[in-house]
């Protein structure tokens, strides 16, 4: 397993929702508090970004270098081809509040939680499933929502609420895009709080501790941790799978710490 630390800047506080593209080998990601939104490609090594005029929390993919990304002021397209974005849609959100990590299922739908801000607030956020312009809550009074994983026959639907730390299963009906509370499957009593994650081929969720310097591996059926990876950072934010299974993984700023962990990093992980 190597490590390879890409470093884009020194003053960013906040780097998230890392998104691989396996069809044209792209990464994105974003600065949530910059408001930037980010394109690489890990072959050519060139780096695209382009600010919105919010915080700006994550991406979906639309086509070759052009993404949905969910920014406070609303949803915008964003063509890195053109490095122009076009404003699309808003979900009906409390000003106090934006957004924060989201998920595309199967069928489609926008599925993305909110949070409080500038100031965290307790049980303010939810997360709501946009479909053909209409936006509908599913999971009510969160605080934090973070990280969001299907399974690969869409019947379940994993979420972390930070503060919670602990991860929660939901039944999913892909049709409908209704939800139905399971259980509590994994809880955190160490240092780490679960923030962003992702799932692998086997079903082992992958999850970004803030506070515990580690992505980590948990085996959802047992509530088991299988695995860690240790990072030079803190604060880790969330992680996502390229199309060799490797793993992406965005930092945070801690201002605790100094030299380069004073600022936000993007990891790459080689696991295979």
């Amino acid at each position: 397993m190597t490590k390879n630390l890409i470093y884009f800047s020194q003053s960013a506080e906040l780097f998230e929702g890392p998104i691989f593209d396996s069809k044209y080998q792209l990464l994105y990601f974003v600065s949530i508090l910059d408001g930037l939104v980010y394109c690489y490609n890990p072959n050519t090594k060139e780096i695209l970004s382009i600010r919105l005029d919010s915080p700006t929390s994550n991406v979906y993919i639309v086509s070759e270098k052009v993404v949905l990304a969910a920014s406070k002021n609303g949803f915008y397209e964003i063509d890195f081809n053109s490095l122009k974005y076009t404003f699309k849609f808003q979900i009906d959100i409390a000003n106090n509040v934006r957004y924060n990590d989201g998920i595309e299922d199967a069928e489609g739908r926008y599925i993305i939680g909110t949070m409080g801000y500038p100031e965290v607030i307790n049980g303010i956020g939810n997360v709501y499933s946009y479909e053909n312009g209409e936006s509908k809550v599913i999971i009510k009074n969160t605080t934090i929502s973070n990280g969001l994983a299907f399974t690969s026959d869409n019947k379940t639907l994993y979420f972390i609420d930070t503060p919670t730390k602990k991860v929660a299963k939901y039944n999913y009906d892909i049709e409908t895009g209704n939800i139905e509370f399971a259980d509590y499957v994994i809880e955190f009593n160490e240092d780490g709080s679960p923030d962003g994650m992702c799932i692998d081929k086997d079903g082992m969720l992958w999850i970004a501790e803030w506070g515990g310097s580690c992505v980590s591996q948990w085996n959802p059926s047992t509530g088991k941790k299988n695995n860690e990876i240790t990072l030079p950072f803190t604060n880790v934010t969330s992680c996502c799978f390229d199309d060799k299974s490797n793993l992406y993984i965005t930092t945070a700023k801690n201002d605790e710490e100094s030299s380069y962990k004073n600022g936000s990093g993007l990891f790459h992980v080689k696991l295979n």
